[in-house]
């Protein structure tokens, strides 16, 4: 009989939630993104434009590589070794970020940094992910996946907390509590703001000490010096089998499109944020932990729902939602919502984008929850490491599309609302690529 993790495990496993989910909240979507382009680069328009570009050639750069480093680490056993690894370049990235000083003249090294910690944040994830099946029998894997992400987002929203409290300055110089940012940093110099890059990275390295030390890895297989090749020779037959294989390639193909126009929702909402409605870092914040706690919750209602229901139901209503979501954004400005005129200076975009918020938040987070479970449905258990290679393959194959369409269509019109169309065709692909896949996968030969 299978050994599986005890709680501590589970709980050791979750942390890792814990821990990463600042990047993503706090960098990514709702402090640096939106003061990258507000500050560092000071227009909007071509903020924009260099974030999506930027984000284009990470996820080429996961595509290529994840699959293949999956495959290699099914080939040598243990995941740790590598989660370290990429843990370094994580924290190292975010620390950088300390040097994005408001106006400089060459961001470049800054974009090349986050991308650095991008990077390092979505392989760790890749190999965290593959331990998933090793920590319960196959009911409970949904519930435990939507806990952990449920627990990541609570992560999130006590690091959006602390960062708006006590560090993030508005344009006054003071934070939401109305003070000066702690530690004697120069407001006029946005150090408090800054400060969210070696925030997170602290973060990241404090809170992954339960997951080195509480959760069990596979055991070390002996390999012979030609891993790195059997390695690619398991990826080719994985690949070879692909076309016989209709559920798991329909599965594949429709999240890689929805995780794509989810993460351009993400990447870009503070951002469109700053340029369409004109909020401050500080309104941005507020609309980052009202999307967080909808995220949390739902995630893990979605993770009790995925038990029950399988991740099907879940993940289809969620782009649903999501659709509805899109259209109601590119459709609202401070001069209308839904295309319908408003009064000069009315708050109904306000109300509108933050209601938006909460389904982002919460269709989001149960998404991801439920779309992992998925994936471990799909795939060949004794190469659980190289599918979700293959899974972040899917979600970084065309992870540069959602990223350089919003930063083409942002050029080409010069409007932030417009730039951001593009994710509704995406969705709109995921949902009908769906219709093809069988809810708890196929027999493998």
């Amino acid at each position: 009989m299978k050994q599986y993790a005890d709680k501590k495990g589970v709980w050791g496993w979750m942390s890792f939630d814990w821990a990463s989910q600042p990047y993503n909240t706090l960098l990514l979507t709702f402090v640096f993104g939106p003061y990258f382009t507000s500050s560092v680069i000071g227009s909007g328009a071509e903020g924009q434009a260099l974030w999506g570009y930027m984000l284009s050639a990470v996820g080429v750069c996961i595509a290529v590589l994840a699959p293949i480093m999956g495959a290699i680490a099914d080939s040598s056993g243990p995941r740790k070794p590598w989660i370290w690894g990429f843990s370094v370049l994580y924290v190292v990235g975010a620390f950088a970020l300390w040097w994005a000083v408001p106006g400089m003249r060459d961001p470049f090294w800054i974009l090349v940094a986050f991308g650095v910690g991008m990077i390092g944040m979505e392989f760790a994830t890749i190999f965290s992910n593959a331990m998933l099946p090793d920590l319960g029998p196959k009911e409970q894997i949904g519930r435990i996946s939507g806990s952990g992400w449920a627990f990541g987002y609570w992560g999130g929203v006590l690091a959006l907390f602390l960062m708006l409290l006590f560090l993030a300055e508005n344009e006054d110089g003071v934070t939401l509590l109305g003070n000066p940012p702690i530690l004697g940093l120069d407001a006029a110099a946005r150090e408090g703001t800054r400060s969210v890059g070696p925030l997170t990275a602290v973060w990241y390295a404090l809170f992954m000490v339960p997951f080195f030390l509480w959760v069990p890895d596979v055991k070390r297989k002996k390999v012979s010096k030609g891993v790195v090749a059997q390695g690619l020779a398991e990826l080719w037959r994985t690949l070879k089998s692909l076309p016989g294989r209709v559920s798991l390639t329909a599965y594949l193909g429709s999240s890689m499109f929805y995780r794509d126009a989810l993460n351009g929702l993400f990447g870009f909402g503070g951002i469109y944020a700053v340029g369409v409605l004109g909020w401050s870092i500080t309104e941005i914040g507020v609309f980052g932990i009202v999307a967080a706690i909808s995220g949390a919750i739902f995630a893990w209602a979605g993770g009790f729902a995925d038990s029950k229901f399988g991740p099907k139901p879940v993940i289809v209503w969620c782009v649903v939602i999501l659709i509805i979501v899109c259209s109601i954004i590119v459709s609202t400005s401070r001069e209308m919502v839904v295309f319908i005129p408003i009064a000069e200076g009315s708050s109904l975009p306000d109300i509108v984008f933050y209601i938006c918020g909460a389904a982002i938040g919460g269709a989001g987070g149960a998404l991801q929850a439920a779309s992992r479970t998925m994936m471990v449905r799909q795939a060949d258990k004794n190469y659980m490491t190289e599918a979700f290679g293959l899974y972040a393959l899917s979600g970084k194959a065309t992870s540069f599309i959602a990223p350089f369409m919003i930063a083409v269509v942002t050029d080409i019109t010069n409007s932030q609302r417009l730039g951001v169309s593009p994710l509704v065709g995406l969705f709109l692909i995921g949902l009908v690529l769906l219709i093809w896949v069988k809810p708890d996968g196929e027999e493998i030969a």
